[in-house]
Formats: C-alpha cells, structure tokens, sequence
C-alpha cells in the first residue's frame, strides 16, 4: 500500500503540536525528529543505552512527519496545515520555519522504521522508559515503565515529560489520588502508580489516546489502580484528589486552573509541565491569582514545570 508522506519543519516548542495537528487532519502515524530531544538523550546523567546520531535529526528545530492513506487531497491538506501553522502564534508558539513538504513512500519504508530509535532510557533516579520490544533488566530499586506509544504518541523522553517525572518522583504524596489531565500514552498515570499511588483517573479528549494508554496501562500490570477515560480536562470531574498533573500547553494549563483548583483537597498539589520558557511567570501569576502557592519552579530546554499547592491564603506564600 502506498502511502503520502507530509513532513513539517517546525521549532522545538512547537513540535508537539504540530504532531496533534497532523494526527488530528487523519494521519496514521506521526514521527518527531528533535534536536533538542537528542541532545537530551546524549547528556542524560542516568547513562544511555544506545549510540545516537546526528543524521537522526535535523540540525535545527524539529521535523514532524506524517502518514495519509494515498488518496488524500495533497493539495487541500497541505494548505490546511499551513493555515494551522499560522494560527499558532496566537496561542503564543513560534511554528519556526513551517515548511511542508509531502512525498509518496511505501508501508514498509516506515511502518516500523521509527522503532529501532526507542531504546531503554532512565529518565529520573529511579524511574527508567522501555519500549514493550526491548529486552531490559533492571537495577535494584529501578522502576520500569514499558511502553509502546503508537506512531502518534511520544516516546515519554520529551523534556516536558521528564520534568514531569522528576517532580512525580520528588513530590507525589504517599497513598496519593491522582487526575492525569492530557494522558497520552498514559506514561505519567504509570509511574505515579509505580511510585505509590493508591488511585489514578488518566484523561484524554483523543480516543486514539485513551485506547493507547489502556493498552499501556494494562501491559504495566497498574490497571487495579489506574482508570482511563475519555474527558475534556477536567470538566464534569469531582475530588477531592491530592496532586492533578497536566503536560499541556500553557494556555490550556491557565484555562484549568479553577478546575484544578475545585478538584483538590487542601494542601493538594498541581503539577503543570508543557509551558514555554517565556510564559512560566504569566502561569505562576495565574496560579498565585487562583489560590495556589508555587513551591517549585524548574525550568531546562526551554520549557518550565510548576510545582503549586493548593492554598486558603491566595497563593501569597509561595517561592
């Protein structure tokens, strides 16, 4: 079967959401190739386990590549996409160059090309990411979340991700109840069960989302704790639950806060990933606004996690 090709030269921030973009046009599987993500894989303080290349990637920004069954309208896609481009300055992300390109390929040239590019990594101390294909064996004390993400999700080594990680691993309350707002592969839903959670709710408005992330749930035995299901963040959703986690753009995060805020017990925690550099303290002034107390704010490759309590005082006690 053959197959039409659409690839999309984008920013590192933007690289994300172009691939929702494209998986959202009808793309049946999309790829993101991110010099960031390499370089990231390259000084991971927890080692690696596989050589990476530079022809892997290219040398600036990031290359989102999708897949259309043959008969799509080339024409009317691509300037569909471009439009979509053009809008993402409105919700403050640079689309870089926003170059698209499209070439006819066949199945097998990429069906399951991109998989010998996912290989165990440890991501945090204690926490480590491998593919479900991989043979691994870990270390006294190591997590495993095993993982098969789809041609349409991440591989969970996105800095974003990570930083969620490592705020999960330091911060997660004991016996914690937990919303996982966005879900995706349901990567951060798994380790917070892994560490300790007693329950975890795992959203996602994308059906193709929630199908993968039961699919992973399931293959990491977390089922008895972790439910998924389909839901528009957090609307329709009650507490109380001690910690709500959200790996989504900045924008979206500032839109869930009063929700975010009504779902918690007192002295719960929000855990906020996905936001660009540039628009970390408007967040923190939101959430300070809406009686959330930052405690921790960490910010590397360009992207900041928010660490914030849910407090009487306003946020007034914050950092």
């Amino acid at each position: 079967m053959k197959w039409t090709e659409v690839t999309v030269w984008t920013s590192h921030e933007a690289s994300e959401a172009v691939s929702e973009l494209l998986t959202r046009l009808g793309a049946a599987g999309v790829a993101i190739e991110d010099r960031n993500d390499l370089d990231v894989v390259r000084n991971n303080p927890y080692g690696n386990w596989y050589e990476v290349t530079d022809d892997l990637v290219p040398a600036e920004g990031a290359r989102v590549s999708a897949y259309f069954p043959e008969l799509v309208d080339v024409a009317s896609l691509v300037n569909k996409i471009k439009q979509e481009l053009a809008a993402f300055t409105g919700y403050g992300l640079d689309p870089g160059r926003g170059e698209v390109a499209t070439r006819e390929v066949d199945e097998e040239d990429w069906a399951n090309a991109w998989k010998q590019f996912f290989k165990p990594v440890r991501v945090t101390d204690r926490l480590t990411i491998k593919p479900t294909w991989e043979p691994y064996e870990a270390a006294p004390g190591e997590i495993i979340i095993e993982l098969d993400p789809g041609m349409a999700f991440g591989t969970g080594t996105h800095p974003t991700t990570v930083l969620c990680l490592r705020m999960l691993e330091k911060w997660l309350p004991a016996n914690a109840r937990v919303v996982d707002v966005g879900t995706g592969t349901a990567i951060l839903s798994i380790a917070c069960a892994k560490l300790g959670a007693e329950q975890v709710l795992a959203l996602d408005l994308d059906p193709v989302a929630v199908k993968v992330a039961r699919e992973n749930v399931a293959q990491n035995h977390v089922d008895d704790r972790v439910a998924v299901r389909a839901n528009d963040l957090l609307r329709g959703i009650d507490g109380p639950f001690s910690l709500v986690v959200a790996n989504i753009l900045a924008d979206i995060v500032v839109r869930m806060i009063p929700d975010a805020c009504r779902v918690l017990e007192p002295g719960g925690l929000f855990i906020a990933s996905g936001i660009i550099q540039e628009k970390a303290d408007w967040v923190r002034g939101q959430m300070e606004q809406q009686g959330f107390a930052v405690r921790e704010m960490l910010t590397e490759q360009d992207w900041t996690v928010l660490v914030a309590e849910k407090t009487p005082l306003g946020g007034k006690n914050g950092l």
